[in-house]
């Protein structure tokens, strides 16, 4: 019997849905899906350039599962680049601390609704634009 997964800590969530690749069909095959936790493990250690005991602390995680979600991670990344398949960016069992919403038109991320602001790419401003994206909070 598995285990169930631990609720991992996010900051926010990315500002992209994922990447597609260019000069390549990519309707024949299926994307390959990274969850929000092992998109944060990688911005934390990559980006951020923190130790792997920092970003575990920050996911609230121990070492070893951070090390575990970072290599499912890079094999997902890896799998996108050399197969030319879309990568998403999407689910998991993760807590973005904060609500978190983004724009239907120019899909700008909004921390909290009351801080949404009409931005110069929409001509219709209002929170029916906005898109929940993580809906336990």
């Amino acid at each position: 019997m598995e285990k169930s997964r631990q609720c991992r800590k996010i900051q926010s969530p990315p500002l992209m849905g994922g990447f597609k690749p260019f000069d390549i069909r990519i309707s024949a095959s299926e994307p390959v899906v990274m969850l929000y936790d092992e998109y944060e493990s990688l911005r934390l250690l990559d980006y951020d350039g923190l130790t792997q005991e920092e970003a575990a602390k920050k996911m609230g995680v121990s070492r070893p599962t951070l090390t575990r979600i970072y290599e499912k991670a890079r094999k997902k990344i890896a799998v996108a680049f050399v197969e030319g398949r879309q990568l998403e960016i999407n689910g998991g069992n993760v807590d973005f601390e904060k609500r978190w919403y983004k724009c239907k038109k120019c899909h700008k991320l909004i921390m909290e609704q009351q801080e949404h602001t009409r931005c110069k790419n929409c001509r219709l401003f209002g929170n029916d634009e906005l898109i929940t994206i993580n809906k336990n909070k």
